[in-house]
């Protein structure tokens, strides 16, 4: 997934977590990560939407300053179909680990 330039330190930061894409099909998975920066965007869920579903909050939750601002940005190619993706930001090297099992005796 790409952000805006302006969006980026909010990701890395954790303060944006979900985005609002038009497409004609979805572009990501859930549980996919995608390259960004110094680390990577990991998918946790894919909710297709309306319209009616972009709100002034769901909008400032996205980073941007309103819905207006937001349908600016987030049609992506010629399609039509809403997409809500929230995600979280990993930085590589830091994943979670499985713990490791003590052999057994």
């Amino acid at each position: 997934m790409l952000f805006a330039k302006r969006l980026r330190d909010g990701v890395r930061r954790g303060d944006i977590t979900c985005s609002v894409r038009i497409w004609q099909r979805p572009h990501v998975k859930v549980g996919g990560r995608y390259r960004m920066e110094e680390g990577e965007i990991e998918v946790d869920s894919i909710l297709e939407i309306t319209l009616a579903d972009i709100t002034p909050a769901l909008a400032r939750e996205s980073g941007f300053a309103g819905v207006v601002d937001l349908l600016k940005v987030a049609k992506h190619g010629p399609g039509e179909t809403i997409y809500l993706v929230r995600f979280h930001y990993v930085v590589r090297g830091r994943e979670a680990r499985a713990p490791r099992r003590s052999p057994s005796r």
